[in-house]
């Protein structure tokens, strides 16, 4: 979760909704979902931000996160928060200025721009951060929260 107002940035939250592996997956992406109800309740955020699959040479890889995806579209719309799409390079290009950044690049800018004094691990949480920072960048919203 970010607030931004023009060319500033503040993180209001951040983790990683993790599920255990023993669960079946069903089981997990209702935990998921439970989890983004929760944040989006606690936190009433003015829009959401995920990014756009992208071919992967991984299929089981490509399809969980598909799942992931869907669940966090639902979790939205589901609760009247819309939600734009970004694909890897309008990320990449929004937090460093150069599209075919690498995920060192990206994770370094993330820290930078917060103002936070490490990168965020995992690598999963750098990566919404930068989504939020993606919509915070081309969006046209005057301001308010983004993840």
């Amino acid at each position: 979760m970010v607030e931004f107002l023009g060319n500033h940035y503040k993180p209001i939250a951040y983790s990683c909704l993790r599920t255990g592996t023993e669960l079946s997956l069903d089981l997990r992406l209702q935990r998921l979902y439970q989890g983004l109800q929760e944040i989006i309740a606690k936190y009433k955020p003015d829009f959401m931000a995920v990014e756009e699959l992208f071919f992967n040479k991984n299929a089981r890889t490509a399809l969980a996160v598909g799942h992931a995806r869907g669940i966090a579209l639902l979790a939205g719309a589901n609760a009247g928060v819309p939600v734009a799409e970004y694909t890897p390079l309008q990320v990449k290009q929004a937090v460093t200025g150069y599209g075919k950044a690498d995920k060192q690049q990206v994770q370094f800018m993330v820290k930078t721009l917060l103002s936070l004094n490490e990168i965020p691990k995992p690598d999963d949480v750098a990566d919404a951060l930068a989504i939020a920072i993606c919509h915070a960048h081309w969006s046209s919203a005057p301001g308010g929260l983004t993840r």
